[in-house]
């Protein structure tokens, strides 16, 4: 499942986020939807759900002559997978060298520092 995550290309993926925000949906709704930021073309769509459809992360049922869409896993899910697979690709598996690389280029914010903070305390309180 993990692998298949991994695969989704941009556009799949801006299907999905549409599909997360409300499931089910027909193939026309998603198409709706998308539209709201760029035009995209119906069969463009349907192809891109077929492929998501084959890569298992959406599913769908039939009612009557159309079809509706599900994602298969949560958003949660995909980004975990998605940014765990981000560090071994790019870093060797080693987080360290990403978030260095955002500070180096000053991409941090007061923020991230604060929530990193926060994430290693309470990473140091679960392992001590």
């Amino acid at each position: 499942m993990e692998q298949q995550m991994a695969d989704i290309s941009k556009a799949e993926f801006e299907v999905l986020e549409v599909l997360w925000q409300q499931y089910p949906a027909a193939a026309s709704d998603i198409v709706e939807r998308l539209n709201k930021k760029k035009t995209w073309h119906e069969k463009t769509v349907k192809t891109l759900l077929n492929r998501l459809v084959k890569k298992q992360a959406v599913g769908f049922i039939k009612e009557q002559r159309r079809y509706l869409y599900s994602p298969l896993f949560e958003r949660e899910h995909y980004t975990q997978a998605a940014s765990k697979s981000l560090v071994e690709r790019l870093f060797s598996g080693q987080l360290s060298p990403l978030v260095a690389g955002f500070a180096k280029n000053k991409k941090l914010e007061r923020d991230d520092v604060e929530a990193l903070k926060s994430l290693i305390d309470q990473w140091e309180s679960e392992h001590d």
